[in-house]
């Protein structure tokens, strides 16, 4: 989390927390510390003698960087004044992650985003003065952050923070917190969920299965539910509690390839499980787009969703001046329809369905289904083919694949598996890889790699950071047990 310098000096920081700055990264630090021009670095006691350790010494000049301030020696005074920003839509703070694509990209949140978006969060949930949450979020970016650090501040409730790394030492931690406090709502990533689900099958199937795990101990089934948020707008969907119970459907999965939406009944032969994303917030509005054409799309058509919310970031931030390059994605119209409207362009591929169930206020629920990435789709043969649709057939080939990635080479594709098994095992996996492949979705596979478990990068949400996988498959540093070309 990074605070921009056109801030008074106390606000000017970058936040660290446990994880995010072992030794090998202190060189990727100081990298970040030049692109954010940062006043100030909020850390913890074990964070600070690793930044002001030899090792990080040998590897840049730690002299150079900004006051060090340690966050586990809280103050003693007051501050005498707070501080007021001269206008709404000035820099509130800069939002940096990395995407599933590698990109390294900050955007611009403006006091007036910030205070829209903890209203949104308010009002959803209901998160009065009198009332707990449990976070266990990585609170360097995104919902994560304004959920650690700004919400409660906002709205006045108790936050119970809980970081997920602490989760790999101590697995009961998260869930002992929830019984103890009787918590009733809490926030939580995929992969903690996927700690206490291990093995359970995919995102919307371990949302399932969750509920079914804990349902003798009381956990409602609409309990466990999704959101949504991009880059361009944190915030899209949260489900409420006075909302209605989140909805699945299933579509057809040669339909999608063509950008077609068509719903089939549960178990019919290509069908995927897609589970409504949430409510959208108050003051949020959602439309579905041809990201060619930039027109209106029927409910019937998958396309970009774009959204339309005062709480949307206000630009990219670069210190290149390349910030106009992108204004469109943050700024954007209509070719028809509404052309006077601006629209943010998330980047994600989805539809949205008028359900029969009613809301708080007695209309008709509309139902927001999140499919992909648009930069991760794959265009094969003139269709359109999400990654997640081929890894999951991957996966189910054989019991000792652990985890299979996808992604295109000129016009191969090639498919990442991790082999849980011996090594002797690795050569039998080649056909049964380009079978169901083959079988499942009509594609020759061009490449096979055979790796160990723990290649295939995951970032902190859950996410395979696909394209680092294939520029090290590029640059020859995967160490694979075996590689089968089919060319």
């Amino acid at each position: 989390m990074f605070f921009n310098q056109t801030l008074p000096e106390h606000y000017r920081v970058i936040s660290l927390n446990g994880g995010f700055v072992p030794e090998v990264h202190v060189t990727a630090m100081n990298k970040r510390l030049c692109v954010s021009k940062a006043a100030c670095i909020l850390t913890t006691q074990p964070l600070m003698r690793i930044l002001r350790s030899r090792e990080a010494a040998a590897s840049v000049n730690v002299k150079t960087w900004p006051t060090i301030i340690d966050t586990d020696d809280l103050p003693r005074k007051r501050p005498p004044h707070i501080y007021k920003p001269p206008t709404a839509e000035m820099l509130a703070y800069l939002d940096f992650s990395v995407s599933t694509t590698g990109m390294l990209t900050g955007v611009k949140m403006s006091h007036a985003a910030v205070s829209t978006l903890c209203r949104s969060i308010k009002l959803q949930c209901e998160l009065y003065s009198s009332r707990q949450i449990a976070i266990c979020l990585d609170p360097y970016c995104g919902l994560g952050f304004v959920l650690w650090c700004l919400s409660s501040v906002y709205s006045g409730h108790q936050s119970i923070l809980i970081p997920p790394l602490e989760l790999e030492s101590s697995l009961p931690l998260w869930l002992s917190t929830l019984s103890q406090y009787k918590i009733r709502d809490t926030f939580c990533s995929y992969s903690v969920m996927e700690l206490c689900t291990k093995g359970l099958g995919t995102q919307t199937e371990m949302l399932k299965s969750f509920s079914k795990l804990f349902k003798d101990l009381g956990l409602s089934p609409r309990a466990v539910s999704t959101a949504f948020g991009s880059r361009v707008n944190l915030a899209i969907c949260l489900q409420g509690t006075a909302g209605p119970d989140p909805s699945t459907v299933y579509v057809d999965m040669k339909s999608l390839r063509h950008d077609r939406v068509r719903l089939v009944e549960r178990g019919a032969p290509q069908s995927l499980p897609l589970m409504e994303s949430g409510t959208i917030l108050p003051g949020v509005r959602v439309i579905i787009v041809n990201p060619e054409t930039r027109g209106p799309l029927g409910d019937s058509h998958l396309g970009e969703i774009w959204v339309s919310s005062t709480h949307s970031a206000s630009g990219y931030y670069t210190i290149y001046g390349e910030e106009s390059l992108q204004a469109d994605h943050f700024n954007t119209k209509l070719t028809f329809g509404e052309p006077h409207t601006l629209w943010a362009r998330t980047g994600y591929l989805g539809f949205i369905k008028r359900t029969e169930l009613l809301d708080a206020s007695g209309d008709r629920h509309d139902a927001l289904f999140v499919v992909g990435s648009l930069d991760e789709t794959l265009e094969l043969r003139g269709l359109r083919y999400h990654p997640i649709d081929i890894e999951t057939s991957v996966s189910r080939a054989h019991r000792c694949i652990a985890e299979s990635a996808v992604f295109t080479w000129t016009n191969l594709l090639v498919v990442v598996a991790e082999l849980s098994g011996s090594e002797q095992e690795a050569l039998d996996l080649v056909p049964l890889v380009t079978n169901v492949v083959l079988e499942e979705h009509h594609l020759i596979v061009g490449v096979v790699v055979i790796v160990d478990p723990g290649v295939i990068p995951i970032n902190s949400r859950g996410e395979k950071q696909r394209m680092h996988l294939r520029d090290s498959f590029l640059a020859d540093q995967l160490d694979p047990i075996y590689v089968a070309y089919n060319m």
